[in-house]
């Protein structure tokens, strides 16, 4: 499952002399990267003046490139502390994409109707940097939820999203996916020992999903599905997550074919209609 944060190491978010601006082919394209890498390490969001102090950029140049990002849809500006703060526009304009067709806007109403379907939160995860990215989450209706957030990473092996797109990996390059990852236990159900979270990802491939048994979390459970090409390889992976009070043993299967359903649908239109390899 994919509901706790892990913490990223913060970048070098501005040149250190505002001269070193100049040196660049475009000064102005490097200031507005240098805000938005400033937003970027502080999710909680940060001032226009504290922008300002910490860019080296003129304050009246930083509230002009902020109101700019905020009008293009890139940044939010929170209405209670005036902070502003990076949208998820990036994400979606990073998203896999066939065509015309971007696999965040495709995926939102397949994932809306799973979560109908089911109650339970459902979230698009896809792979970046070897770990799982939250690209699209819609919320469950139940009262009690488990949810995260959009632009969240997790390891890919201990949630099902993750194992989804692991799996079907071809060997080649879950191979070199191993050859840089040390696994880590977090639960006492997390696989992280190669060869049990092997045995497990050929299971999965068997009856095509995949579920994570509190493997990231105590007492949450996940299922999910993955998003495969027309040749078989996997765009990303759809899920659902719950307590496992609500998805035990008797309802993953139910929960898999929606989560099996969701996916071959979202592929299906990402291929212009080409229903996915299996």
């Amino acid at each position: 499952m994919i509901p706790t944060p892990t913490r990223v190491p913060r970048r070098r978010t501005a040149p250190q002399h505002a001269a070193e601006f100049d040196e660049l082919p475009s000064p102005t394209c490097g200031k507005v990267l240098a805000i938005m890498e400033l937003l970027a390490a502080h999710p909680d969001g940060i001032s226009g003046a504290a922008a300002a102090r910490l860019s080296g950029i003129t304050a009246n140049l930083v509230f002009r490139i902020l109101k700019t990002l905020v009008a293009r849809g890139f940044c939010l500006q929170q209405p209670e502390t005036k902070a502003y703060r990076l949208s998820s526009r990036l994400l979606e304009l990073a998203s896999p994409q066939v065509g015309e067709a971007s696999l965040a806007v495709v995926a939102y109403g397949p994932l809306c109707q799973l979560r109908d379907a089911t109650g339970e939160t459902a979230q698009l995860v896809i792979e970046s940097a070897g770990k799982a990215l939250v690209l699209e989450q819609v919320r469950g209706t139940q009262p009690l939820q488990v949810c995260g957030q959009v632009g969240m990473r997790t390891p890919l092996y201990s949630s099902a999203p993750g194992k989804a797109i692991l799996a079907w990996w071809d060997e080649q390059r879950r191979a070199a996916w191993f050859r840089s990852r040390r696994l880590k236990r977090f639960t006492a159900a997390t696989l992280a020992d190669r060869s049990s979270l092997l045995a497990d990802l050929a299971r999965s491939r068997d009856r095509g999903y995949t579920v994570d048994l509190a493997e990231g979390n105590e007492g949450i459970h996940c299922v999910a599905a993955p998003i495969l090409d027309p040749y078989g390889q996997p765009i990303a992976a759809v899920t659902i997550m719950a307590p496992v009070s609500r998805l035990g043993e008797e309802t993953i299967p139910t929960a898999a074919v929606a989560c099996k359903t969701t996916a071959a649908t979202i592929a299906a239109t990402l291929a212009g209609g080409m229903a996915p390899q299996s």
